[in-house]
């Protein structure tokens, strides 16, 4: 008999970094998540920032809610902390509302460097605890939505008395929560807290590794074995010529990273070749325990985007099979 947790979805990462779709109408790109839609993917996803210019991450996916029925519409990931907290629940409660239920929010706390303590500064959040706030904010968020009678939150960091009565998600109990990380303290919290995983390791075999210390935090925390959902985050370029789509690649990475495609191949999964090469790349994180493909169309300039999304949606039969 076939389980829930074999079943496979494939999302894809929408383009909203100017970095990405360059020259084009912006305003395409509600059409781009049309495209995704009708060409078979799962799932479309945003990324999060201030320190580019951009679609703001939220606005997107309610501008893909209305010209979409079926795709699950995601955050890869949010930083919930740069946003205050009772006006992010009701933000996310209004999504799922208008979306009929679709809503996927994966959350970060940012790392150190150039996508972490800046961000916190512009922001005017401290930088130390992050982890901690993170996971008060999704508490608070879950009480907003499920105990709407309940007027304050007390926690170590983020205290409030007074609550309104929040706006209730599409679900009850609101939308699924995941958690972005790798570490060990991430793969705790994710067992103890967290409704799915969203890595990207470059090596399956760590996939495979740290999904086996989630599953030993999922059972202590005392939740069921399935409570998880484990998905993947992969930057994939499909290209007949190798060396071509190493070019495409660096200026990818150059662009939307600020580093060079070794540097950013030694942090982030990358699979890139021919269409066989990059299904079998990814089914190694399949085989490995991943049950939702997030990737991110490594491409600059939305005609290029557009012809990588035709040419990776007929892998999708392929990657559902466990």
């Amino acid at each position: 008999m076939r389980r829930m947790t074999d079943d496979i979805s494939v999302g894809v990462l929408l383009p909203i970094g100017k970095a990405q779709w360059g020259d084009a109408d912006p305003r395409e790109l509600a059409g781009f998540a049309v495209q995704a839609e009708r060409l078979g993917f799962d799932s479309v996803w945003v990324n999060d920032g201030i320190a580019e210019p951009r679609i703001e991450a939220l606005t997107m996916l309610a501008a893909a809610a209305p010209v979409t029925e079926r795709v699950t519409l995601g955050t890869a990931a949010l930083m919930a902390v740069l946003r205050r907290p009772v006006q992010a629940a009701q933000a996310l409660a209004s999504l799922d509302l208008l979306s009929g239920g679709r809503l996927t929010v994966t959350v970060g706390a940012g790392f150190p460097g150039h996508f972490g303590r800046p961000l916190y500064e512009l922001s005017e959040v401290p930088w130390p605890r992050r982890f901690a706030r993170l996971d008060e904010t999704v508490s608070l968020w879950r009480q907003l939505w499920n105990d709407p009678g309940k007027t304050s939150f007390h926690g170590e960091i983020l205290r409030f008395d007074g609550l309104p009565r929040s706006t209730a998600p599409f679900r009850a109990g609101g939308p699924p929560i995941w958690l972005a990380g790798i570490t060990p303290a991430a793969l705790a919290r994710a067992g103890r807290m967290y409704d799915g995983w969203l890595p990207y390791p470059p090596d399956p075999a760590d996939y495979g590794t740290c999904l086996a210390d989630l599953h030993r935090a999922t059972k202590e925390a005392g939740r069921s074995h399935d409570a998880v959902t484990p998905a993947m985050f992969a930057s994939v370029l499909i290209a007949d010529d190798p060396e071509a789509g190493r070019r495409t690649l660096e200026e990818f990475c150059l662009s939307n990273y600020g580093l060079p495609l070794d540097e950013v191949a030694k942090i982030q999964a990358i699979a890139t070749g021919t269409a066989e090469q990059v299904a079998a790349r990814l089914a190694e994180y399949t085989s490995a325990g991943a049950r939702h493909l997030v990737l991110r169309l490594g491409a600059t300039g939305l005609p290029s985007l557009r012809d990588q999304l035709e040419r990776v949606a007929p892998l999708i039969p392929r990657l559902r099979r466990p």
